[in-house]
């Protein structure tokens, strides 16, 4: 996976910056992508100081999608279909990895909203129709993987999509983190209960103050 570089739109967020925290560590090229472009270079900066690496850099959301291999959507659900839309050319071609989950939160806590399409990741498709889109990393811990002290980071990942060697590149970007097992989920017609499931998290981690990630068992890496 070092010959591939990898795309966060929404990497100054707490989970894209997690993630693009781990892959640099890995030695992959990351670049964070934010509708700030001095937002996008500091916290590049601030990465590769913390990874002790050279390999991260930082750009307005547009130039973040064009230059890289594969890309991973991890922004507020609200600005999804919004940002997808407006990066449909630079994203043709390209593996996209929606980790976006639809939630909202009352007096009783979280809770799955409806999509339209489904879910996040299907809307996803529907909006970029040249792109190879999967679903994935909707339930590691951004607290754990932004510790570095945490030399692995132990929970696997559910790897959804249509596409059998989108579905593999992705689970290697999972594998590719210490202690993370990318596992293949199913069709990405299914991504609205690895979305929704989030919500199950959340309330676990407020209930027993965690951190909360998922393992399958009986599944040889």
């Amino acid at each position: 996976m070092i010959d591939v570089t990898v795309g966060v739109l929404g990497g100054t967020g707490p989970q894209g910056k997690g993630l693009a925290l781990r892959w640099a560590k890995a030695g992959i090229p990351v670049i964070i992508g934010s509708r700030k472009t001095e937002r996008a270079e500091a916290t590049a900066e601030e990465l590769r100081a913390r990874a002790g690496v050279e390999n991260v850099t930082g750009g307005a959301n547009a130039t973040c999608a064009a230059g890289a291999d594969v890309v991973l959507v991890a922004v507020p659900w609200e600005g999804h279909d919004e940002l997808l839309t407006s990066l449909r050319s630079e994203l043709a071609g390209k593996i996209v990895i929606d980790c976006v989950n639809p939630l909202g939160f009352d007096k009783q806590g979280p809770f799955p909203l409806p999509v339209p399409e489904g879910s996040a990741a299907q809307q996803a498709e529907k909006l970029l129709p040249d792109s190879r889109v999967t679903a994935a990393f909707h339930h590691v811990s951004a607290v754990h993987l932004e510790d570095l002290s945490r030399s692995e980071v132990d929970t696997d990942v559910l790897v959804l999509g249509d596409d059998r060697e989108a579905t593999d590149q992705v689970r290697a970007l999972a594998d590719a983190i210490p202690g993370v097992r990318g596992i293949y989920g199913g069709r990405l017609r299914n991504a609205h209960q690895i979305e929704a499931f989030t919500a199950n998290l959340i309330a676990i981690n407020r209930r027993y103050k965690v951190h909360a990630g998922i393992r399958i068992t009986d599944v040889e890496s």
